[in-house]
């Protein structure tokens, strides 16, 4: 037992007993659930390590700030969510519960999804600043193996000094890093960008300092964000991990899965090979890069929605 809980009084209990009886009137059951497992554990918290009324307060105060912190660029409550994990839970939870099964692994949204990513044909270029050219391609098939086409691919990324568009919006043009693709009759997808370096997480605001109060790592191992839909599809939001970069084992939100961890290929020569593969009759060439990452993406069939097999 924490040595600083406080054993429930009778005033306690009676008091955590109201709370939750506020909420008996809900007419919506999960609602009122989530309400009164709220306080239940809430109050328990604040027994259980005897908190203090100028600890509450700070507590407040730095919700407060968060708040204060986030704009139409920044969202410091989505960044508060992954540091804690919680975001992270809430997408392993959704596993557990079958949503998905058997499609790509999942991984938190994070805080940069701000804005729209604007739509580009295939073979485009998504290059932010600096960094290395990087030829990234791959298939969307659901989970028998049969290809998707048509599927939509939301992509973001830091650029190769690790920075999204947003946190530079005098230096980089509105949508570096961003792309809006479609894949082609038999579900391939490509696009030209650079290698995204590791960064920080935003430091200076509340999250930043309650990380540096615990001593915690800051930084995000090197990753590209892909977000993809399909009619009769459940959505996948997920990241692709560059193997050869540090922090792999210390990232600041938790979302590193061993299945998300790619290595990069050099290829040698042109890309006929490659591009005899994945390029539609009469398709966008293939840009002619060396360095080359394979992003296969699964969809799981969503039982509520009509396949893409029929549209």
């Amino acid at each position: 037992m924490n040595p600083t809980t406080v054993a429930a009084s009778p005033a306690m209990d009676n008091l955590e007993r109201q709370v939750r009886a506020s909420f008996d009137r809900s007419g919506n059951d999960r609602l009122r659930m989530l309400l009164q497992s709220l306080t239940a554990h809430l109050h328990a918290f604040l027994r259980e390590n005897n908190v203090t009324i100028e600890e509450w307060y700070a507590g407040v105060d730095f919700l407060t700030r968060t708040g204060w912190t986030c704009s139409e660029t920044r969202q410091e409550f989505v960044l508060l969510s992954d540091v804690l994990g919680a975001s992270m839970l809430v997408e392993v939870l959704a596993e557990a519960r079958g949503e998905g099964e058997g499609a790509t692994e999942r991984t938190v949204l994070g805080p940069f999804h701000m804005t729209t990513s604007p739509e580009r044909e295939l073979g485009s270029s998504i290059a932010g600043a600096g960094g290395e050219r990087l030829l990234v391609y791959g298939r969307v098939s659901d989970t028998t193996g049969a290809a998707v086409p048509s599927a939509t691919i939301d992509v973001w990324q830091a650029d190769g000094e690790g920075y999204y568009d947003v946190q530079l919006p005098d230096v980089a043009p509105p949508g570096s890093g961003r792309g809006l693709f479609t894949t082609n009759s038999a579900g391939w997808f490509y696009f030209e960008t650079v290698a995204p370096a590791p960064y920080p997480i935003p430091s200076d605001g509340p999250v930043g300092e309650l990380l540096a109060a615990a001593s915690r790592p800051v930084y995000r191992p090197a990753h590209i964000h892909f977000q993809v839909s399909a009619a009769g599809c459940r959505e996948v939001t997920t990241h692709i991990f560059l193997a050869d970069s540090p922090h792999l084992d210390s990232d600041a939100v938790f979302a590193v899965r061993p299945s998300l961890i790619r290595r990069r290929q050099t290829i040698d020569g042109d890309h006929g090979d490659l591009a005899d593969l994945v390029v539609d009759p009469g398709g966008p060439p293939v840009p002619s890069i060396a360095e080359v990452l394979r992003v296969d993406l699964v969809l799981a069939p969503d039982a509520d929605a009509t396949s893409w097999r029929s549209t």
